[in-house]
């Protein structure tokens, strides 16, 4: 930042440096028309006037670099007519040109040099002096220092367009960079929020139920109770050990790959403790184990899992299906129940996060999933995800 800064000229005002060169222009002229020459006309106060209003003009350069140059050749003119010593173009016309070159008028610098230049020739040669040696010597020394001058405020001028493109594009790769690692944690953290969501989520609805069945047998059926509270203890289980993976990916280990145990294979845990808890579920799955990519088969589980937690948690119903198939290059997954619709509505209708998730899921695999009233009664989930199937 703060080499951005000194390219823009915040640290020192620009104005400060026109001044310097302003300075010196004045002071360069001053000590010139001090040495005079006979047969000119005396310096005298409007003498150093005109070198102080050369070296003024230097104040405009950035901001009327045309009128600056044109202000100069002038001024020039009107000197040399006031018959007072020459002061070549050395020091006014070539600080000029510099200055409109710099500031991106180097056309008009290279006219106003090329008119000075004949001007001065025609008047020296209309005085009697030799054109061979005006032409042959003090000629080409003067052209070659217009000529400089011009081609060194155009590089300069070049030179600071490039920093300054430069220091523009390091600022927006800066910027990209930034949105890029604020991208990437944003998407992190949806991923980690949706394992935590579809881990924890599912863990807590199973125990929550089985804790009320718990609750209400103890005293009147006590192995209604052990068998609820046989069910906390394993879905207390199976949930901390998926919590454990989940931390050990965070922590980098490479055992910790979560598509290793989420696998349609594991389905039929998944149905058993919705039958635990009284609703009558059937599995049918067409697809072998090992057969799905890791990163699909561990998506399309999930789908399962939290279709199955809303129907645990929201539907009301007494009966669930899950099926699985390959159709058309598409590993289709559905699940079904008889469940009241509009008692479940609020959470299984999309204005929760699982079904959110899920659809994130499916998405980032090119797939689809549709959610919504089933044909007959209850409720339909179904993903279509598109499929390479291993051999």
């Amino acid at each position: 930042m703060r080499a951005w800064a000194d390219l823009r000229g915040d640290t020192v005002p620009q104005w400060s440096h026109d001044a310097l060169l302003g300075a010196a222009v004045a002071g360069a002229l001053a000590l010139v028309i001090s040495l005079g020459r006979d047969g000119y006309r005396t310096p005298d106060a409007p003498a150093y006037l005109f070198a102080i209003a050369f070296g003024a003009l230097m104040l405009a350069r950035r901001r009327a670099p045309r009128t600056m140059l044109v202000a100069t050749v002038l001024g020039t003119f009107g000197y040399y007519t006031l018959d007072y010593p020459p002061i070549g173009v050395a020091v006014p016309l070539v600080a000029a040109l510099f200055a409109a070159a710099d500031a991106g008028s180097a056309w008009w610098a290279g006219v106003a040099g090329a008119l000075v230049f004949a001007v001065s020739l025609a008047f020296r040669i209309h005085e009697g002096e030799s054109a061979a040696y005006l032409l042959g010597y003090e000629g080409v020394a003067n052209a070659a220092l217009i000529v400089t001058a011009i081609a060194l405020g155009y590089a300069v001028r070049s030179r600071r367009d490039r920093l300054a493109q430069q220091a523009e594009i390091m600022r927006l790769l800066a910027e990209q960079s930034a949105r890029q690692a604020e991208s990437r944690i944003r998407e992190e953290r949806t991923s980690l929020s949706r394992d935590l969501h579809d881990t924890v989520g599912h863990a807590m609805s199973v125990i929550s139920l089985q804790a009320g069945v718990a609750a209400e047998a103890v005293g009147r059926d006590d192995e209604a109770a052990r068998l609820a509270i046989g069910h906390i203890a394993d879905t207390s289980r199976r949930s901390l050990r998926d919590v454990r993976s989940m931390v050990r990916l965070l922590r980098g280990e490479e055992e910790a790959d979560p598509a290793r145990v989420l696998s349609l294979a594991a389905v039929p845990d998944l149905v058993r403790t919705a039958r635990d808890v009284g609703i009558d579920t059937r599995c049918e799955l067409r697809v072998e184990p090992g057969r799905l990519p890791p990163q699909l088969d561990a998506t399309a589980y999930r789908v399962v899992q939290e279709a199955l937690t809303n129907v645990i948690c929201h539907a009301r119903a007494t009966r669930a299906e899950v099926a699985t198939d390959i159709e058309d290059g598409l590993l289709r997954v559905t699940i079904r129940d008889n469940g009241t619709v509009a008692a479940g509505a609020p959470a299984r209708g999309g204005r929760g996060h699982g079904l959110a998730g899920m659809r994130e899921r499916v998405r980032l695999l090119g797939g689809t999933l549709t959610a919504g009233p089933d044909a007959g009664s209850g409720f339909r989930v179904e993903a279509r995800i598109p499929i390479e199937v291993s051999e």
